[in-house]
């Protein structure tokens, strides 16, 4: 029995041919085809192995080429949901036992942004029913985001609703990962009214005051997303409802009442709050260089107040701060909430990696003049060999950001722009500070 690899990536095709095989010229024959008596799939876990096999377009008992079965890979690449497909087939007379080995490409969740005539498990349904291999998230190009948009446009087509839909990947509303976004371009839709289920939003008058970046607005998921996460979220959370549970949003189609042969949106976004959690306490792990005492005296909060989400969030900042001011650039706080849900109460187990200290290496200078240059240098106070202060660095950056008297006195100095860079060296924990003018 002769075995046979074949790789397929990108555009280019290598034939390996066991040592044991003479090469033989070119036959002027036309190409030998075979049996295929199995197909195997390696290297997906995503995908089913049988819908693999089906998306190839070849299954067991089709004659084949070595042509035919590239065609085949191509197809599998040209997916998009594999960053790389591999294939090889032993042979055993006229038959052949083929595998395709794949590596799978990222894929990312998917959001249908302003197609508010379906609900999501209705558009879900429509794609799974006419779209192999859909999981419900998306890689970034290839045949079958095509597939998922042509879906789409024929699900509007059928509500005589005319318009380009588009897709971007981007960054999700609350800036933790990446998604696909799906986007319906020329069909003016917009928010005509919004509530809020929940007392706590619909009474508040800080809410009432941001209203309008959502209402007379275009109609989008991810807009209402966004202000559910800078508006929202943070007015709960102030007031310890550290579990409030906010949307989906619920869109009702309406007349414009600007125009009624235009359709409107009526926004609701249903809130649960949840239960009021009081504070109860930080245990640290980690800390060294900073004692516990140290650290609690940042905390805002005391035993039995209500948790405000948002002076917990300060809390960390101003521990990282602090650390950094002590030179630790490298510091990394992992902070884990622990909820009795019994008595209402939230304390957390806050683990600190130090890493090294650092201490100021260089400063490099490009852009001033010889006399500005001296007179930055006499104002910097951190000497080299001396521990960073991070926050001290900072607060010059800010200086910086336009010629400051503070700085250069009367001399004359112009720039339009300013850059800096903070350049660590790990090995002699040392950091240089660039800064560069223009």
């Amino acid at each position: 029995m002769k075995r046979f690899f074949l790789t397929f990536a990108v555009c280019n095709l290598i034939w390996i041919v066991a040592p044991s095989a003479r090469p033989q010229a070119p036959a002027a024959n036309p190409a030998p085809s075979s049996s295929i008596a199995s197909i195997k799939i390696t290297g997906s876990n995503k995908f089913p192995a049988d819908q693999v096999a089906a998306a190839s377009g070849l299954k067991a008992g089709d004659i084949v080429t070595s042509a035919q079965i590239q065609e085949a890979t191509n197809r599998l690449s040209a997916l998009g949901i594999f960053s790389a497909v591999k294939f090889r087939y032993t042979t055993k007379g006229n038959a052949i036992n083929l595998e395709f080995q794949v590596e799978e490409a990222p894929s990312y969740p998917i959001l249908f942004d302003n197609f508010p005539w379906f609900t999501n498990s209705e558009i879900g349904d429509a794609i799974r029913s006419q779209v192999g291999l859909f999981t419900g998230e998306a890689p970034d190009g290839g045949i079958l985001i095509d597939e998922i948009a042509a879906v789409l446009e024929n699900m509007l087509a059928a509500k005589q609703i005319k318009g380009t839909v588009e897709h971007q990947l981007m960054t999700t509303a609350s800036g933790d990962g990446m998604q696909m976004q799906f986007h319906l371009d020329g069909v003016p839709l917009r928010i005509q009214s919004l509530q809020f289920s929940d007392a706590v939003a619909a009474n508040s008058d800080r809410l009432k005051d941001r209203i309008p970046d959502l209402k007379g607005q275009p109609y989008s998921l991810f807009a209402i997303e966004v202000f559910g996460n800078e508006h929202v979220r943070p007015l709960y959370a102030s007031k310890g409802f550290l579990r409030a549970k906010i949307g989906p949003p619920v869109a009702h189609l309406i007349p414009d009442a600007n125009d009624p042969k235009q359709t409107a949106v009526d926004l609701s976004i249903p809130i649960d709050p949840g239960p009021v959690y009081s504070w109860k306490g930080v245990s640290w792990q980690g800390n060294v260089a900073v004692q516990s005492p140290g650290l609690l005296g940042a905390a805002d909060l005391k035993p039995g107040d209500p948790a405000d989400g948002m002076k917990i969030e300060i809390l960390w900042q101003k521990v990282e701060t602090e650390y950094r001011q002590l030179g630790y650039l490298d510091m990394k706080l992992t902070a884990e909430p622990q909820f009795d849900d019994a008595a209402h109460q939230i304390s957390y187990q806050v683990s600190i990696s130090e890493g090294p200290q650092y201490r100021m290496g260089q400063m490099v200078i490009t852009g001033l003049s010889v006399d500005a240059e001296k007179r930055l240098r006499q104002a910097w106070q951190i000497a080299p060999g001396q521990i960073f202060d991070d926050g001290y660095y900072e607060t010059h950056v800010r200086m910086l950001s336009k010629p400051s008297r503070d700085i250069f006195g009367d001399l004359p100095v112009h720039y339009n722009e300013f850059g800096h860079l903070l350049r660590p060296d790990t090995s002699h924990h040392t950091v240089d500070v660039l800064l560069d003018f223009k």
